[in-house]
């Protein structure tokens, strides 16, 4: 059983994810890549105290970058859209942006 802080590595504070959080009531987050839907649920609902209703996940391929004559590429890594059940208060980390 992973704990919550393998699970979750950190929330995504990105220009995306502020406009999928006003209008659609969703938090994006790195998560761990082998953690399946139900894990992010449960690792959520238990970190912020909030009910979650839906959890959508992607692969995000990692970028190719050079350093002069060499290249290399930087590692693949997961990120989580969790969407709150209608009536939820946003996580205070968020409240502040």
């Amino acid at each position: 059983m992973p704990t919550l802080y393998t699970v979750i590595r950190r929330p995504l504070i990105t220009e995306k994810g502020m406009g999928i959080k006003e209008t659609q009531n969703t938090l994006v987050f790195e998560v761990a890549e082998n953690a399946t839907k139900t894990e992010v649920k449960q690792a959520v609902e238990t970190l912020f105290k909030v009910k979650v209703s839906a959890v959508r996940t992607a692969t995000v391929e990692g970028k190719e970058r050079r350093r002069g004559r060499f290249a290399g590429y930087r590692p693949d890594w997961k990120k989580a859209y969790v969407r709150l059940k209608d009536g939820e208060k946003m996580p205070e980390y968020l409240d502040s942006l």
